[in-house]
């Protein structure tokens, strides 16, 4: 069985149906399909040609990737799907509209989190707890407010979300009982020492030691990652030897994902010769210990 743990539905080009498609092409029996709920004032024009344009709003702003479509997509295959959604932080009573999305729709994840807010910001904090009443992992999109520029000087990156690891870290000190899965650029950068001086946001070249990642995952059993897009693959590929240990280490907390079509990912992790039990963890058991699914037809 795989289980693909972040992915998204109506955008890119396809719909549901795509999707399904894609997923049987690709051996793919399960997917957790997560919002991003855009503000209007986050509203990033470069990704209006992937998304829904059912959901451009009046003022021509971007409404994302939303609840209704995601349950639209679960409702016609109701074996295939399971729905996250996570509420924009600085709405009033955030969680409440988390805990009403649980009890009326069956979400089972408070993700994606995609916002211009610090992960300890106390709104945050609020609805991060209240995922953890719940058992429902939250998926935390990081990226940089800031990368250095040739000459070492930080330059904004105004496409920034949650801040940096230092705000993660405290974000897990606060909410113990909630799992949190690490995502994106500003995560899987840190899985090499030499993060603070790259100046990409998808660093290559070979990880160096004293990665930030790692203290994280050996100090907080509440954190995951999962392996999707091109951040996670990007962190694994540009040091496959690095890799394999990394995934061995941390076998039980990785998880797969694609955040978009097809199989590299999957092709990647054929190639680094991962014991049968460590690839099944990653495909799907530590998915299904997260959020427990049926595996019978």
């Amino acid at each position: 069985m795989i289980i693909d743990t972040h992915q998204h539905v109506f955008w890119h080009g396809r719909d549901d149906a795509g999707l399904i498609a894609d997923m049987d092409e690709h051996g793919i029996d399960l997917a957790w399909l997560l919002t991003w709920e855009v503000p209007a004032d986050e509203d990033a024009g470069e990704y209006h040609r992937v998304l829904n344009p059912a959901n451009v709003r009046a003022d021509g702003t971007h409404a994302g990737i939303t609840l209704s479509d995601s349950l639209r997509a679960r409702d016609r295959y109701p074996d295939r799907f399971i729905v996250g959604y996570c509420p924009n932080p600085r709405q009033p009573n955030a969680p409440g509209l988390f805990e009403s999305a649980v009890k009326m729709h069956d979400v089972r994840l408070c993700s994606e989190w995609k916002f211009r807010i610090p992960f300890d910001d106390p709104r945050s904090i609020e609805l991060f707890r209240a995922a953890g009443q719940y058992h429902a992992p939250v998926v935390l999109h990081l990226d940089m407010p800031w990368l250095p520029d040739d000459q070492g000087k930080l330059v904004f990156q105004p496409n920034w979300y949650g801040g940096t690891v230092a705000n993660l870290r405290r974000a897990l000190e606060a909410c113990p009982d909630t799992v949190f899965i690490g995502h994106a650029p500003g995560f899987w950068r840190e899985i090499s020492g030499d993060a603070d001086d790259a100046g990409q946001n998808y660093p290559d070249g070979p990880v160096t030691p004293g990665g930030r990642l790692f203290e994280l995952f050996d100090s907080f059993s509440n954190l995951y990652a999962d392996l999707s897009a091109g951040s996670g693959l990007n962190a694994l590929k540009r040091d496959p030897d690095h890799a394999k240990q990394f995934l061995l280490r941390y076998q039980d907390r990785l998880l797969f994902g694609r955040d978009y079509y097809g199989g590299d990912l999957d092709s990647f992790l054929g190639t680094i010769d991962l014991p049968q039990e460590v690839a099944a963890k990653i495909h799907c058991e530590n998915a299904q210990k997260l959020v427990p699914v049926s595996t019978n037809p």
